[in-house]
């Protein structure tokens, strides 16, 4: 019996054998038979290895020079470079002849169903980039984002979600998809900000003395910028008063400060001016 097995592995042995010589013969005769063409296939991935090094060079200074986050370059380089050295290789295999047809029509639809349910993920992500190295707002701004009516300042720009933090000390998280998508006002990247504020006046008040005090309060206020012009100006006519307007400038950082320091300062000093300051009133009449 023991005989009969070791006959049986021998046999065995010489046919596996004779498969590898078969294999190795058939490796040797494609590899003579386009030896040319496998020279060239190398000289394309060495070139093309090259081209891509080069690519990947040119891109990470351009992200440098636009002042884009080492995250965000590192993460869009490490993508650049897996799908420029995917479409080498593919391509090298077409020119060795392989069919390689199917092998991209599997990996275009797998794509395709990723994407379908990555697509909010996805959304954000582009999201993120686009502000990222377009710069519409950064850390520290004051934005207000017009589709909620969020607003706040600016505390972390994430690869997905932008955060915010209100006046009132609350964190706002905000999908870069949305942000990328819908108007943005940024209202402390130049600095400066104006201030407006509007008040009702009686009608029998003199114009020009309600103009003077208003410019005078703004004028002396902490806040006021005063290369900037001090605007007052009549602006409407009510049912029982008349709307004066008052506009001056301040940093952007004051802007609330300024606002409500003025508009009392302007409460007071009319009360000092014997200025009235309508408002509407109702009469009762009882009948007996």
């Amino acid at each position: 019996m023991l005989r009969d097995v070791a006959d049986t592995i021998i046999e065995k042995a010489g046919n596996d054998k004779g498969k590898v010589e078969e294999w190795v013969d058939k490796a040797l005769d494609w590899i003579v038979a386009k030896g040319v063409l496998i020279l060239l296939t190398l000289l394309f991935l060495f070139i093309g290895r090259k081209i891509i090094k080069l690519i990947l060079k040119i891109t990470k200074r351009a992200f440098e020079r636009r002042k884009i986050s080492e995250s965000v370059s590192g993460f869009l380089i490490s993508f650049l470079r897996i799908v420029l050295y995917v479409l080498l290789y593919i391509t090298a295999a077409a020119l060795l002849g392989f069919q390689v047809t199917s092998f991209v029509t599997i990996l275009g639809a797998s794509s395709i169903t990723i994407g379908l349910a990555l697509q909010g993920s996805l959304s954000n992500l582009a999201g993120g980039v686009l502000i990222l190295i377009l710069k519409p707002f950064d850390i520290g701004d004051y934005i207000i984002e017009n589709s909620t009516k969020s607003e706040g300042t600016v505390v972390g720009i994430d690869i997905f979600y932008t955060k915010i933090r209100t006046i009132d000390n609350k964190i706002v998280v905000i999908p870069n998809g949305s942000l990328a998508n819908t108007s943005i006002v940024n209202v402390t990247q130049l600095g400066e900000r104006m201030v407006e504020i509007i008040v009702g006046i009686a009608y029998r008040e003199n114009v020009s003395r309600v103009r003077r005090v208003l410019e005078e309060t703004a004028f002396n206020s902490e806040y006021n910028i005063e290369e900037r012009e001090i605007i007052s100006f009549v602006d409407d006519f009510q049912e029982s008063s008349v709307r004066f307007g008052l506009r001056f400038w301040v940093k952007s950082e004051n802007y609330f400060k300024a606002k409500w320091a003025v508009t009392e300062a302007i409460k007071n000093r009319l009360e000092e001016e014997g200025i009235t300051i309508p408002f509407n009133q109702l009469e009762v009449k009882i009948n007996q």
